[in-house]
C-alpha cells in the first residue's frame, strides 16, 4: 500500500483531501500531518511516503522549502496553491505537478493517479534541482523535457526552435541536439510566452534570438542561425518583425 502525506496549513484541507483520496478506493493510504515547514520535513521523514500533496504558502514559509531541506526526495510531489502565477510557472518549467484550490475530486483522482504511475519510474531529482532555481526571479528559467528514455533540463537560451508532430513536439538545441516530447507544441507555446518564443506558423515555435534572417522567396521564411527555414504565416508576419524590433 502507497503512503500518501498530505501538508497543508489548513486542518480542514488536509482532512478533507484525505477523505476524497479515501473515497477513490485505491490502494493507498493518506495521512494529513504537516502544517508548517518544520512539521512538514519532521512528517515527512518520520512516515516516508511515496506521495507529497504539499501547499505552497505556509505560515512560516513554503512547501519549497520543506523540499529543499529533504535530502533524499524518492517520492512524487504535487503541489497545492492559490493561483500564484509565478509559482505555478516554475512548477510547470519544472514539469511536476500541481492542483488550485479549491481542490476538485476528479483533479485530484487524475493527479493521484498520474502520480502513482510515475512511482514506477522512481523520482526524478533532475527536477527538484530545476524547481529550486526555478522560483527564483532573477535564475536563467529551466525547462524540464521528460522523454521516454530520459529527464533533460534545457536552459531556454538553448533551445532554437520546436516543432509539432501530432501530439508530439520536437525540441532543436544549439548543440545540434534533437529531444522529442509527448505534449502538444500548444502546451509549450502557452509556457514559452513572456521569454521571446513565438509560434509563427501552425507547427512551429521559435527563439526570437535564434534569427539569423526572413527570407522572401517561396512565400517567405524564417532563417535560423543553425541554417533551419521555418515558414512564417501571413498572419503572425507583423507579430514577427515587431518582436525583432523589439530584440
Amino acid at each position: 500500500m502507497r503512503k500518501v502525506l498530505i501538508i497543508d496549513d489548513e486542518n480542514r484541507t488536509r482532512e478533507l483531501i484525505a477523505k476524497m483520496i479515501d473515497s477513490f478506493g485505491l490502494d493507498v493510504k493518506a495521512i494529513p500531518e504537516g502544517e508548517n515547514v518544520q512539521s512538514g520535513i519532521e512528517a515527512i521523514q518520520k512516515h516516508q511516503p511515496d506521495i507529497v500533496f504539499i501547499d505552497i504558502q505556509m505560515p512560516d514559509g513554503t512547501g519549497f522549502d520543506v523540499l529543499r531541506s529533504i535530502e533524499n526526495k524518492n517520492f512524487e510531489v504535487i503541489f497545492i496553491t492559490a493561483h500564484e502565477e509565478f509559482a505555478i510557472k516554475a512548477i510547470k518549467f519544472s514539469a511536476l505537478d500541481y492542483l488550485l484550490k479549491p481542490v476538485d475530486t476528479n483533479e485530484l483522482r487524475s493527479a493521484l493517479e498520474k502520480a502513482l504511475v510515475r512511482l514506477a519510474d522512481n523520482a526524478e531529482p533532475h527536477q527538484f534541482e530545476a524547481l529550486q532555481k526555478n522560483i527564483l526571479p532573477n535564475e536563467k528559467r529551466r525547462l524540464v523535457l521528460k522523454t521516454q528514455e530520459s529527464v533533460h533540463v534545457v536552459e531556454l537560451d538553448q533551445i532554437i526552435r520546436c516543432e509539432a508532430d501530432r501530439n508530439y513536439t520536437s525540441f532543436f538545441l544549439q548543440d545540434d541536439k534533437k529531444i522529442l516530447v509527448s505534449k502538444t507544441l500548444k502546451e509549450y507555446e502557452i509556457l514559452l510566452t513572456g521569454y521571446n518564443f513565438l509560434r509563427v506558423q501552425q507547427s512551429h515555435l521559435i527563439n526570437i534570438n535564434y534569427v539569423d534572417r526572413y527570407d522572401k522567396k517561396n512565400g517567405g521564411a524564417v532563417v535560423m542561425k543553425n541554417g533551419a527555414e521555418v515558414p512564417l504565416s501571413p498572419a503572425k508576419r507583423e507579430l514577427f518583425f515587431k518582436k525583432l524590433e523589439n530584440l
